[in-house]
């Protein structure tokens, strides 16, 4: 299945898209893709229910990000080993977990906000998931169980409040409107594998990005298992888990966004993403 929410921002209903590519209502099955909603069985039921039946959403629909606001958003650091090489930096020999705001989270094509005197904000094409589950100390043979779904991520980074100012990644990645999602939350069954998923970033028309999952140094599964030992996960949850090369401070020289830039990005069955970038 693929999964949405749609409508004006704090105000999204969570829908569903049929056979012809139509978002048809599911606020008289669900209030909202949380909770119970994302588990199993909140899944199956979904499953059950015949997209014909529900009202389409309005023509134009402004679609949300494909979660409400989860309680952790966690982000995976240098986890392609030809990103960590063009930012100077070593590979890492075990996950680097790093948080997003929640706050940061927002719809598939919304407008990206720079922040106040922002001077490197940077583009990241990447492939997240989205717990089912509540998760915590799980082995790495029941990973997979607690995935609700999977979907497309542009982590958006202010690489000056990132690095050089005192290095509190969590500063450069937690402005309102740098974590777009979506457009579509894809159940875990229609994903056969996640470690083989491409995907591409483009800035202004020009290709920057261009990557596969297939080269990640930590996989979904070992993510899961190394992340759920520190914390504990809740249904709805959502993880990012890092860039292929291609972002702009890896250039020479480096290029970062502009207000009237616009950033295009897709991933192999996760649908696409546009974001103007507009000024504060």
């Amino acid at each position: 299945m693929k999964l949405v929410r749609f409508g004006p921002a704090g105000s999204e209903k969570p829908g569903i898209v049929d056979g012809d590519g139509t978002i048809r209502d599911l606020s008289s099955i669900v209030d909202d893709l949380t909770g119970d909603a994302l588990s199993p069985a909140g899944l199956e039921r979904l499953r059950g229910v015949d997209p014909a039946s529900l009202p389409a959403a309005p023509s134009g629909a402004r679609l949300g990000p494909c979660v409400p606001m989860p309680y952790n958003f966690l982000a995976i650091g240098l986890n392609y080993a030809d990103h960590a090489a063009e930012t100077g930096s070593p590979i890492p020999a075990e996950p680097i977990l790093f948080n997003k705001a929640p706050t940061s989270i927002s719809g598939p094509n919304d407008d990206i906000v720079l922040l106040k005197d922002s001077v490197k904000t940077d583009w990241e094409v990447e492939l997240a998931f989205v717990i089912g589950t509540e998760c915590f100390n799980v082995p790495a043979d029941k990973a997979l169980d607690h995935v609700a779904g999977y979907c497309l991520c542009n982590d958006v980074s202010e690489r000056f409040w990132q690095t050089e100012s005192t290095g509190q990644w969590v500063k450069g990645k937690s402005a309102p409107t740098y974590g777009p999602v979506g457009p579509w939350l894809v159940t875990a069954d229609e994903i056969a594998d996640p470690q083989n998923l491409a995907m591409h970033l483009d800035v202004n028309g020009k290709r920057m990005q261009t990557g596969s999952t297939t080269t990640m140094i930590f996989g979904v599964i070992e993510l899961i298992a190394y992340a759920s030992r520190f914390m504990k996960l809740l249904p709805g949850d959502i993880v990012t888990t890092g860039t292929p090369p291609g972002v702009g401070l890896g250039m020479k020289p480096p290029v970062f966004l502009k207000a009237g830039d616009v950033v295009e990005l897709s991933m192999e069955g996760l649908g696409e993403q546009r974001q103007k970038v507009v000024a504060p």
